[in-house]
Order: C-alpha cells, then sequence, then structure tokens
C-alpha cells in the first residue's frame, strides 16, 4: 500500500526476510538513499559490500555479531525502546558480515560517497542522547533523541542517522519544521498494534509498526502516536552535494511556540 505520491510506505518482509523500504531508483528515489531492513534468524550470515556506497548497519533488536577489517563485536539489543544502539558505519570498499546469535533485526543505509574514512562503531557509551521538550507544551512534544553521526560530527559523510524515541500520546519533529534534504523515517512499536499518524506537508498517513515515510525536501513532517503505544522511529537524511543538513527551519506559522511565555 503506498499514498499516490510516494511519501508514505507499509512494506512486509520476503521470503528471505528482506524489507526494502527507499532504493535510489524506483517509487522512492527521491530519498536518494537505499534503505533496507533484514529480519536475521539465528546462526545466519549476511555480507555487505559496495564498491562506491558508504553504509550504515543498524541493531534494531536482537543480538548480532560485527565483522569488518580491524574490528569485530557482539551486540545485544532486547528491546529499542530501553536498550541503546548499534550502529557500524564504514565507507565504500569496507566489507562487513553479520551474524545472527539469535533472531533479529537489521536496518541498513547507504549511499553513494567517493570519500574515504575510518569505520566506526556507534554505541550506547558513545551514542549522542538528548531529551527535548520536557518543559514544552506541557510535556506533549516531550522525545529522545539519538544521534549516531551528522554533518557536525561525520563532515566526511553524505548521511545522518539517529533514532527517536516518543512517549505514548506524544508529538515528535514538533514544532513543525522542514529542510531542503531528504528524510526517511522507519516506525517500530513493541506491540504491533501501535499507532500513530505522519503530516507531512497537506498529507495525512497512518503511521504503523514496521511502516515508513519519504520526507520530500522543503515539507514539514510532525509526527504523533496514540496514548499506550511509544512509538520509536530510525530518522536517516541525505546530505546534498554542497548543502549538507545541519539544522531545522521552523513553519514562520507555527515559531510562536517558541517564544518564552
Amino acid at each position: 500500500m503506498e499514498t499516490s505520491s510516494n511519501i508514505f510506505g507499509y512494506p512486509v518482509f520476503d521470503r528471505t526476510g528482506k524489507k526494502i523500504l527507499t532504493q535510489t531508483q524506483g517509487p522512492y528515489a527521491d530519498s536518494l538513499m537505499n534503505i533496507t531492513v533484514y529480519r536475521v534468524e539465528q546462526g545466519e550470515s549476511l555480507t555487505f559490500f559496495s564498491e562506491d556506497e558508504e553504509r550504515a548497519i543498524l541493531l534494531v533488536e536482537g543480538s548480532v555479531s560485527y565483522l569488518w577489517p580491524n574490528g569485530s563485536v557482539a551486540a545485544s539489543r532486547d528491546s529499542f525502546l530501553r536498550d541503546g544502539p548499534y550502529c557500524l558505519h564504514v565507507a565504500k570498499g569496507v566489507k562487513v558480515r553479520i551474524t545472527a546469535l539469535r533472531q533479529s533485526e537489521v536496518l541498513v543505509q547507504s549511499t553513494g560517497n567517493e570519500r574515504d574514512f575510518e569505520s566506526k562503531l556507534y554505541t550506547p557509551q558513545n551514542c549522542t542522547e538528548e531529551t527535548f521538550g520536557q518543559d514544552q507544551f506541557e510535556g506533549k512534544a516531550q522525545r529522545t533523541v539519538r544521534t549516531f553521526f551528522d554533518y557536525h560530527t561525520a563532515p566526511y559523510s553524505n548521511m545522518v542517522m539517529g533514532e527517536i524515541l516518543v512517549p505514548q500520546g506524544g508529538w515528535s519533529s514538533y514544532p513543525p519544521h522542514h529542510h531542503p534534504q531528504p528524510e526517511v523515517y522507519y516506525y517500530r512499536f513493541e506491540k504491533p498494534q501501535g499507532f500513530g499518524a505522519c503530516f507531512i506537508g497537506d498529507e495525512v498517513c497512518k503511521i504503523k509498526d514496521g511502516s515508513f515515510c519519504l520526507v520530500p525536501g522543503g515539507l514539514t513532517h510532525p509526527q504523533v502516536n496514540a496514548p499506550g503505544y511509544p512509538m520509536y522511529y530510525v530518522w536517516m537524511i541525505r546530505h546534498f552535494d554542497g548543502d549538507p543538513w545541519t539544522d531545522r527551519i521552523f513553519d514562520p506559522a507555527h515559531t510562536w511556540l517558541l517564544e518564552e511565555p
């Protein structure tokens, strides 16, 4: 199921355990990224390699071992809401092998990048985590933002990647803001019946467990989730060449919300 303007998708895992969100060709090509989610069974291994794309490999939940040149680690994450992330970021030409120690879900984001850089593993110990909105709007827009890497910390990358945790009945990406660069969200709820709504420009789409949105540049994109269903999502941005994403541009109609009371 897709919206007519290809801003939202509800993909499912195929028989091989692969769920494609966006590709640099096809209906979601405006993302400028290849993003795929894998369900990996215990004992199964996957190998990732590209001669021209950088890649970020995120453990959403489960337990896997990462193996890459000059590095290896076993990572475990029982809950994407309560446990911190493990994400390996590598340049083109770097081969990565993951092996599932139990059934796991892994998200892979990639895009073209000619630069070489050192591989980096982001863990609960070195990932930036900030909580915003506690003292605004009666706490209705509180959210925790985990940033693995962005232009400020990884200017050699053409991507941004992180996670956002939204308490039940809360708002995120709020006040409404936009930016020229495309952004993709991948949503999860611990209870599969969890739901919410995503407002992209003038369109409203239902958020479900495992769904995703592609936010075209220039459109605002606030989100809300239902009471009883805390929401997790991965946020991913593709920099433009010569115009990286560095900040949010708030919708002038709602900037009064930022004024001191």
